[in-house]
């Protein structure tokens, strides 16, 4: 006699198989979601980036000395990438996304920043836009566009990481408002835009930690555009200087306490400039620099990001201690020789 079966003890199983569906079913929406969001964003901005190879002479004879990436600015053929990927370089040859190779000349250059403007003696060209950096938050989608070990055009994707990193230059200088990402980077990248999901730039690759996965930056968008911008202008990136060499020192405690600081580290001045802003109000070697109107001055960098443009001639007030005494000096910076056109 044939067994008879209740179906409706079978009715759990269906609603799982039918959940199991669904949920394959949003997964697969997501999963296209993304995709489609890298793919418009790629297709927006590929057309603009381009392959930078480098050629210094040495021995009568011009070699190649290094690849990188840059995309175009503006149709005119401003393009920007990395300072350095093109610092130093005797010729400048760029591959543009459809296949065409010129030669490109170097408008301006700044090491401290990690960025350089060359230009190409093309017009019509397609362009990508400069995002807002101070928009982008933690977690949302980051493309990657360059040229990696020669491979054009190539595509990477991932998130935000974190913001606000801080990273050395190669001239020893401290950038700050890095943005960190684990899209994928190799050298190659370097000077290649990195994007939203709309297609606009929020930074530009610059750097990977070796041999660790997943750790990359880049400059944030609004720091390309403010050094980008002189850099058209004056071919330099422009900022003030005191006209002093130092070093970062421990303060003992009770000058801390004497004087009431915030840090516990200081700028030691190694060294005056003859004729600088700092020789004229006095300062000498051994004093030590602990606020500039106001704030604290903990380190050489601290005292760098005070050193605008912006500052060239302002009286501004400089707190040293010397022989354990403070000291207030009106100061005004001048334009660093570094950053004249």
């Amino acid at each position: 006699m044939p067994t008879l079966i209740d179906v409706s003890t079978n009715q759990p199983d269906l609603d799982r198989v039918s959940s199991i569906r669904s949920d394959a079913s949003n997964d697969a929406s997501l999963l296209d979601a993304y995709s489609q969001a890298v793919i418009r964003a790629s297709e927006r901005v590929s057309p603009s980036v381009v392959n930078i190879e480098v050629y210094r002479r040495a021995g009568g004879a011009s070699r190649r000395a290094g690849s990188g990436s840059g995309f175009v600015l503006t149709p005119d053929g401003f393009v920007l990438t990395n300072s350095h990927v093109v610092h130093g370089a005797d010729e400048i040859q760029i591959t543009l996304a459809d296949g065409h190779r010129s030669r490109a000349d170097l408008i301006g250059d700044d090491p401290d920043s990690d960025l350089a403007v060359i230009r190409v003696g093309v017009s019509g060209l397609p362009q990508v836009g400069l995002g807002d950096s101070q928009a982008i938050r933690v977690g949302q989608l980051a493309i990657a566009v360059g040229n990696p070990l020669g491979f054009q055009c190539s595509v990477t994707a991932g998130v935000i990481s974190a913001l606000g990193r801080s990273l050395r230059a190669r001239s020893g200088r401290l950038m700050d408002d890095i943005i960190q990402t684990d899209a994928a980077l190799n050298p190659g990248n370097s000077g290649g835009p990195l994007v939203n999901s709309r297609g606009d730039v929020i930074g530009v690759n610059t750097a990977m930690i070796l041999p660790a996965q997943g750790i990359c930056f880049a400059i944030a968008s609004n720091t390309a555009r403010l050094v980008a911008t002189q850099l058209i202008a004056y071919g330099k990136f422009r900022r003030s200087y005191i006209g002093v060499a130092g070093q970062n020192v421990p303060l003992p405690r009770w000058l801390i306490v004497k004087h009431d600081l915030l840090e516990n580290t200081a700028v030691l001045v190694a060294s005056v400039e003859a004729g600088g802003p700092a020789e004229r109000v006095g300062l000498v070697e051994g004093d030590l620099i602990v606020a500039m109107d106001g704030a604290p001055i903990a380190s050489i960098d601290d005292l760098h990001a005070h050193l605008t443009l912006e500052r060239v001639g302002m009286r501004s007030q400089l707190t040293v201690l010397r022989n354990g005494n403070r000291h207030d000096v009106m100061i005004e910076p001048a334009e660093s020789r570094a950053s004249q056109p």
